[in-house]
């Protein structure tokens, strides 16, 4: 599933050690995030021991659209690699942002939100980065009805 290059992992792909030198990761596959949308696991706490960060590349695929949601926690920066994205966010998700290739997008803790893919034939490739080292991101469900 991922291509590490480091030597001070046990045989289960763990790390052993706090890491001293370069790590790089080179996923294969995908995975699902909490959103059912499809990611590449790049760097967190199971991967290179990370403690304070996570970072992956996440695929919205043509038409997609996350459910709405908030990260009680952890803030969020994207960086959008390909294509074009329409974001509601806010309360009761009222505000409206279309992001596009070279875009850059930080959401704080706490900020509603729900992304949409705006093409329904392409894919909108976006690299994320967290302040939280989870491979899994925490995330909290949000019915913009209930404001």
């Amino acid at each position: 599933m991922i291509e590490k290059i480091v030597s001070n992992h046990d045989s289960c792909g763990q790390l052993n050690q706090k890491p001293k030198e370069l790590i790089i990761i080179r996923p294969d596959a995908e995975t699902l995030n909490s959103q059912s949308l499809p990611d590449f696991v790049g760097i967190c706490a199971n991967t290179t021991g990370a403690t304070g960060i996570a970072m992956y590349l996440a695929i919205i695929p043509p038409g997609g659209i996350a459910e709405p949601h908030y990260h009680p926690e952890h803030e969020t920066a994207i960086y959008v690699l390909k294509g074009r994205v329409e974001i509601l966010y806010g309360q009761g998700l009222k505000q409206c942002q279309v992001c596009q290739t070279g875009d850059f997008i930080f959401t704080p803790p706490g900020v509603a939100h729900q992304p949409r893919n705006l093409s329904a034939t392409e894919p909108v490739y976006v690299l994320a980065a967290r302040n939280d080292p989870d491979q899994k991101e925490k995330v909290v469900p949000y019915d913009p009805t209930l404001i």
